[in-house]
């Protein structure tokens, strides 16, 4: 099938070891799937080494686009699925993809991903219609630079299609995963950049708020709505403030 022959799934991650072999089961029908490891000190390698269409490489982390294109070097398909250690494909999407052509370099194809917080899924709060190129001709396509948030660029021949089946995110599975990304994600994202007014600091925070808990609906999810909004505020206060702080050293 076109599966075995034009594509590759490349994962890039880091300490995986609670999600890792769920995700790879469900890409047990891929022909290779590289893992791109960087750091790991957990038992991530030794579950991944269990399955025999997994190429392990060990490497560093350049911030996440910069990285998801060194991961997807290593790979021999001209197509790439990019996913996430807490990603799996789902039987539906699977048999949709088995039968595109892949005839066309320059299309991208559009998947929709659905998240789940400790088990259930978030329906708004901007995790409910979450839309992601993640399969493409590497050939034509790569990931842009960003050290977060980073998305595959488009250009003037990209031809976008949109697949109809969705993949499954374990977005959250540890209340402590949120305080992590906070952390590490507002690190990435404030490194060498300056922001010189408080006032922007909290301007930027309280619109973040606002804008999960009211204006994508994030009340309509309970207390998983209010969760995520008070962690995109940590994570706007967070990421600003170390800018600020940065100005201020200057």
């Amino acid at each position: 099938t076109f599966i075995m022959n034009k594509i590759s799934v490349v994962i890039i991650a880091k300490n995986a070891e609670e999600s890792i072999s769920e995700c790879l089961k469900s890409l047990n029908r891929f022909d290779e799937v590289i893992l791109y490891l960087n750091n790991t000190t957990d038992k991530t390698s030794e579950i991944a080494s269990t399955f025999s269409n997994v190429k392990i490489i060990n490497g560093d982390f350049l911030g996440f686009g910069p990285t998801k294109n060194k991961a997807s070097d290593f790979a021999r398909n001209p197509w790439i699925l990019s996913l996430d250690s807490d990603e799996m494909i789902l039987d539906p999407l699977y048999k949709e993809i088995n039968e595109l052509s892949l005839d066309n370099d320059h299309a991208v194809y559009s998947l929709k991903r659905d998240n789940y917080f400790l088990g259930e899924q978030v329906r708004h709060s901007g995790w409910g219609n979450d839309r992601l190129i993640r399969l493409y001709h590497k050939g034509t396509h790569r990931f842009n630079a960003n050290m977060v948030h980073e998305y595959i660029e488009l250009n003037s021949l990209s031809e976008i299609t949109k697949l109809k089946n969705p993949f499954k995110h374990l977005a959250i599975t540890d209340i402590n995963q949120f305080l992590t990304k906070v952390s590490h994600y507002s690190d990435i994202a404030s490194n060498n950049q300056k922001t010189c007014s408080f006032t922007i600091v909290i301007a930027k925070s309280l619109f973040a708020f606002f804008r999960t808990f009211i204006l994508q609906l994030g009340f309509l999810d309970g207390w998983r709505g209010f969760v995520i909004a008070v962690s995109n505020f940590n994570g706007k206060f967070f990421r600003y403030t170390k800018r600020y702080i940065n100005c201020k050293k200057q």
